[in-house]
């Protein structure tokens, strides 16, 4: 097969090679653009390079993250069983996931029953517990007399062969008691939890420490943000082009506006004050445009004021030649709406319940637009995050030289 000719965007998604009306592989990535464009671009093995060859055309189905991608590959393999998918599809039994009952718990994977399963597909359960691993590092090994490769990259950490403290041994028992309790469905209690943590270590300035629960509540929430069925993607391969319009519109006829190209959205994050940062993320047309973001960093002394920090952005925005956007959302209630002082639309966005400030207004979040404004607050969240981490490290780093 040659180079495709079809644009490839650079989105979440699953790829599938055809021969004629056959699939012969089927792929997942977080960047379709990047991972097509390696098949074509690098030198390939043997068998890589024999399917490439076999196939005649290439389609893909965009999605919203990477945990839809996961299980619409693993529900495509499972259904046409591409020849050269032989991993994948060797699933002949259902897998268990099992938490030992030793003295440090272990999670394992098994054929026979287990604490929570039956899974129906072997590299859906692995890749979840890949997932969580990141967030909450465990073992998979009994307790021996050196720590585990796995340690070294603090995904068994602390590792149970070298732990000797009691503190120690309570932080690796909690990770497994926050894997337990979302594998049993209580996100929100394990969310709250690390919150109610990470605010209480901020409190005693212990900074590094809170960003590092603050970057687990960013990764939780990535993994167990709202998905759509596979099976919906199956139906409809423009489902999420689809379901974007749908959207817009919805959001358009809410808030009375003609057009809505253009959204930006920003949100401030700090740390009792600490290394306060600000974001301003883009969505054009629905879709998240990676290349107008930006970062700012709170420059005025008042940084524990999310209202004053809000004002010194807007301000910091206005004399920029950027394109003029069609709707600015802030994370907060009124006081950060009226802050952000702009000629722009500016709407608000409170939680508990999720809500839309407009004006004196408040609109009950729900359905698509709950979806749409959900996804750009998080995306706005996770990019002030990482400014914000960075700025520790950095300080961090100085302190420590």
């Amino acid at each position: 097969m040659e180079t495709p000719q079809i644009k490839v965007p650079e989105v979440t998604g699953v790829y599938t090679f055809w021969q004629g009306k056959t699939p012969i592989y089927i792929g997942k990535a977080v960047n379709l653009k990047s991972r097509v464009s390696s098949y074509f671009n690098l030198q390939l093995l043997p068998k890589t390079r024999r399917m490439v060859k076999e196939a005649d055309r290439l389609s893909f189905i965009k999605v919203n993250s990477e945990f839809e991608s996961l299980l619409l590959e693993a529900k495509l393999i499972r259904a046409y069983q591409p020849k050269y998918n032989s991993v994948s599809k060797d699933d002949k039994h259902p897998l268990y996931i099992t938490i030992t009952k030793d003295e440090f718990p272990r999670i394992v994977t098994t054929r026979r029953q287990g604490t929570f399963g039956p899974f129906p597909s072997s590299q859906n359960v692995k890749q979840v517990l890949k997932m969580l691993r990141r967030i909450f590092p465990y073992s998979d090994h009994k307790v021996g007399k050196r720590a585990c490769l796995y340690s070294q990259i603090n995904l068994c950490s602390p590792c149970p062969s070298v732990i000797k403290t009691k503190e120690e041994k309570k932080k690796y028992l909690s990770n497994i008691r926050n894997i337990k309790s979302i594998l049993k469905g209580n996100i929100a209690k394990v969310k709250n939890d690390l919150e109610k943590g990470m605010k209480s270590l901020a409190n005693e300035e212990k900074f590094e420490e809170a960003a590092l629960l603050r970057q687990r509540i960013n990764q939780l929430e990535y993994i167990t943000q709202p998905r759509i069925p596979s099976d919906s993607y199956l139906s409809n391969p423009n489902l999420v082009e689809d379901v974007k319009k749908e959207e817009i519109n919805s959001l358009k006829k809410i808030l009375n506006l003609r057009s809505l190209n253009r959204i930006e959205c920003y949100d401030v994050s700090h740390l009792s004050g600490a290394y306060a940062t600000a974001s301003m993320v883009v969505f054009a047309d629905g879709e998240a445009d990676k290349s107008q973001y930006r970062h700012f960093r709170i420059r005025q002394e008042k940084t524990q004021s999310d209202y004053d920090s809000i004002r010194e952005v807007a301000k910091r925005r206005l004399k920029q030649n950027w394109p003029r956007p069609n709707l600015i959302i802030v994370d907060g209630g009124v006081g950060q709406v009226k802050a952000f002082e702009s000629e722009v639309p500016v709407v608000g966005i409170a939680k508990n319940p999720d809500r839309l400030i407009v004006g004196a207004r408040k609109i009950k979040l729900e359905g698509s637009v709950l979806n749409l404004i959900g996804r750009i607050r998080d995306e706005a969240h996770r990019f002030a995050r990482r400014y914000h981490y960075r700025l520790i490290s950095i300080n961090l780093s100085n302190e420590n030289r």
